[in-house]
């Protein structure tokens, strides 16, 4: 009995050790967001930082919420994992905004119903695998729609497809992952596949999603406008045109970072550090869907690989 004791005893301790590890988190956080507000730079991705986003995207939203007018603090983000690492936690348990996540996983949505943030806060975590004919009801099923803060995507696949499809929600911001090898002048994505898990697709985990360009072109279709990128290349982030206040649009080529991440595979799922040069021609026999004329292509026939 003594033994169990102990141990219990101990798992008590990491627990409140790891309970104070996230208020030091989230108090650091609202530090550099208040030193940031005092510098006023006005450049995007200057005001980084990263609290439980995998990037600096926690700064940039912070900085972003902070110059236009949030009437309905709710979010909604794809693909979250187990939510430890991710966009929303930091304005869920900094800024108590209430939330919606979704994953393609049971055992990730189960971890995040055990975990203490969702009894203390607003959160609703739904097992889903995300397509375009089901995106609006499983939003409408949750009960939100209409005027919202955030929306966040990152499937690693159908961006485009998604967001395109999406109609119940009008999202005051919006932040989506973009492929940074395909560019910022070419206006292209991964064709639909209800079915496209990026792991499969290619041996290289190089292929999923679309370019800046494409993002942004449909940004401005739906009423939006580009305000900028992380500095890590690979989440770009845009604003209801009605709501810019004083935020300034960018261009894609303004925006866009040439990410330097190497996350390549071989064959037998090891990394291959391939350069940024090189990516492309690991995936040249993909096809592409160039949005300009709505045609297929191979990536090689649409680049010089």
């Amino acid at each position: 009995m003594g033994v169990i004791k102990k141990v219990k005893e101990s798992f008590i301790f990491l627990r409140e050790i790891n309970e104070r590890i996230k208020k030091i988190q989230q108090a650091l956080g609202r530090i550099e967001h208040k030193q940031l507000v005092q510098i006023g730079d006005n450049n995007v991705r200057n005001n980084e930082f990263q609290v439980y986003s995998q990037w600096g995207e926690d700064g940039i939203i912070q900085y972003l919420i902070s110059k236009i007018i949030i009437e309905h603090p709710i979010f909604i983000e794809f693909g979250v994992e187990n939510y430890m690492e991710s966009n929303t936690r930091f304005l869920l348990m900094n800024n108590n905004w209430a939330g919606l996540i979704f994953d393609g996983s049971e055992a990730n949505i189960n971890y995040i119903k055990k975990d203490p943030i969702y009894w203390r806060h607003n959160l609703k975590a739904e097992h889903a695998f995300i397509k375009s004919n089901n995106i609006n009801g499983l939003i409408e099923k949750n009960g939100i729609k209409g005027d919202i803060g955030l929306l966040s995507i990152d499937i690693d696949g159908n961006d485009y497809w998604i967001w395109e499809n999406i109609s119940v929600i009008n999202p005051r911001i919006v932040i989506c992952e973009y492929n940074s090898i395909f560019g910022n002048e070419k206006n292209v994505t991964i064709p639909y596949d209800s079915n496209f898990y990026r792991a499969n697709s290619h041996h290289s985990n190089l292929y999923y999603g679309a370019s800046i360009k494409a993002f942004t072109s449909l940004a401005k279709l739906k009423g939006y406008s580009l305000i900028g990128s992380n500095s890590s290349g690979n989440n770009v982030f845009f604003v209801r045109n009605d709501c810019m206040q004083n935020l300034t649009p960018v261009m894609p080529r303004e925006a866009y970072v040439e990410s330097q991440f190497r996350e390549s595979r071989n064959q037998d799922g090891d990394l291959t550090f391939l350069s940024y040069n090189q990516r492309l021609s690991e995936i040249a026999e993909m096809p592409l869907i160039n949005l300009d004329d709505n045609k297929q292509y191979r990536v090689q026939e649409l680049y010089e690989v």
